[in-house]
């Protein structure tokens, strides 16, 4: 684990609102593509560190069961991709949060499945009290944000059926590594907001299972 954790504090919260505000954000064409969107939330886990949800999706849905996900979904009509984060949040945890409580927005990401994701950072308080829906998530995990700065993070890898580098995040927290979609959106916030940077990552493929 990375030395120095992060606390959920307002030099935190300050300074990453300010290097998402001077991230000029890349925008995906929708065409044939559902719009979606899912949610970054950070909060602080029982150790006192600063720390973002991720779910583990219910073996009993019909698409990417089991698999790990952001809060989030499809864009009912007429929503933003902040409405939809706020209320897939809600719908999937049983947390209520607030326009307000956005930091901003990270960039889209086209998935192979047919979705362009919009990823929406949204700062939370501590200590939430979170109730899944059993009907979509199995399970909900806090993993610091520190894990995000481990070496290993991202690791890129060829595979023979793609000409792009698919991209996955080991979050030892979890024993597991992640992929994308969620392992994208999880490098470039560890980019832009926590570190200011403009890394891109759309260009970054999927693993072969995550392409139905």
């Amino acid at each position: 684990m990375p030395e120095n954790p992060l606390t959920l504090d307002e030099d935190l919260r300050r300074r990453m609102l300010a290097n998402l505000e001077q991230f000029d954000r890349r925008p995906q064409a929708e065409d044939e593509l559902s719009p979606a969107a899912v949610a970054f939330v950070i909060t602080q886990d029982q150790n006192a560190n600063a720390a973002f949800i991720i779910t583990r999706r219910s073996s009993r849905l019909q698409n990417h069961a089991g698999q790990w996900a952001l809060p989030g979904g499809r864009r009912d009509p007429g929503e933003t991709a902040i409405q939809t984060a706020l209320r897939e949040t809600e719908e999937e945890i049983g947390i209520t949060l607030a326009p307000e409580q956005v930091l901003g927005l990270l960039d889209d990401y086209t998935t192979r499945s047919g979705f362009v994701i919009t990823p929406v950072v949204i700062w939370a308080e501590a200590d939430l009290v979170m109730k899944p829906n059993e009907d979509e998530v199995e399970s909900v995990y806090l993993v610091p944000l520190q894990e995000l700065e481990l070496p290993d993070v991202p690791t890129l890898k060829k595979i023979p059926e793609s000409d792009r580098l698919v991209i996955s995040v080991p979050l030892p927290t979890l024993n597991t590594q992640i992929n994308a979609p969620t392992a994208a959106i999880l490098y470039q916030f560890r980019e832009v907001a926590m570190r200011g940077l403009d890394t891109r990552v759309s260009h970054y493929d999927q693993a072969v299972f995550a392409w139905r």
